[in-house]
């Protein structure tokens, strides 16, 4: 009676923890996020060869799409396929990629778990997010001292932007590169300076490269610096180092 949350981390397979390695090696059966089906997961992709031959691997549809009430169907059926298999004294995991704390589809899973099968225990093991991956491989700070951060996930409202640009020090926005261009038109006109460093990325750490690490000055006018979904870009006010 016991289900398994793991994050799968950015992609590379060596940033898994140990202990999600151990808990997808023991899963007698894995469930895999999706965006439709056919498609593959990138999760599974991720942990694949630590699954188990004998495991059984099943994917679960969530569309990108923003009707609200067709998602919450889906939420629940794919609750109820989790909970049935839980609930036959499987050893289950549930995969999400990076953290399942961080804009995963897991919370709307964990929801309707508490909601409708409340005997059903639940373990969450945290994974190495984008942010952080990206952060290594740029050696880049994201914040220091007394520094205010602020995350902002795709489908940007430029106006909560810009609120945001107003009195945070370090912006992070992840997952729709297509915005990046308009983003830093407007962090130009809210308190980044010219010098303040833009550092963006796409497909970090499954084989991707830093795309810029630029002034902001620099970039004002460029077309799309990135152009795919799974892009992010960091924005500090006081550049890369302090006097």
């Amino acid at each position: 009676m016991k289900l398994f949350c793991v994050g799968c981390g950015p992609g590379d397979p060596e940033l898994l923890t140990v202990k999600a390695v151990r808990i997808i090696e023991t899963a007698e059966m894995i469930f895999a996020p999706t965006s439709r089906d056919g498609k593959a997961s990138i999760a599974l992709s991720i942990v694949q060869k630590h699954v188990r031959k004998t495991a059984k691997v099943v994917s679960l549809v969530f569309p990108m799409i923003r009707d609200r009430e067709s998602l919450k169907g889906r939420w629940k059926e794919n609750a109820q396929q989790i909970a049935d298999a839980v609930n036959k004294g499987k050893q289950v995991v549930y995969l999400t990629v990076g953290d399942p704390s961080l804009y995963s589809t897991w919370i709307y899973i964990y929801r309707e778990l508490v909601s409708n099968y409340p005997d059903i225990e639940v373990e969450i093991v945290p994974g190495i997010t984008s942010i952080f991956a990206f952060a290594a491989q740029a050696k880049l700070s994201i914040a220091e001292g007394d520094d205010w951060v602020a995350i902002v996930p795709a489908c940007y409202d430029l106006e909560k932007v810009k609120q945001a640009a107003d009195c945070c020090d370090t912006l992070i926005f992840l997952k729709d590169g297509r915005y990046f261009e308009k983003v830093v038109e407007m962090l130009s006109k809210s308190g980044f300076a010219n010098d303040s460093i833009l550092a963006i990325a796409q497909d970090i750490s499954v084989g991707g490269e830093i795309i810029k690490m630029e002034r902001l000055e620099n970039l004002i006018g460029v077309k799309g610096p990135v152009e795919k979904y799974f892009s992010i870009m960091v924005a500090k006010k006081d550049g890369l180092h302090r006097s």
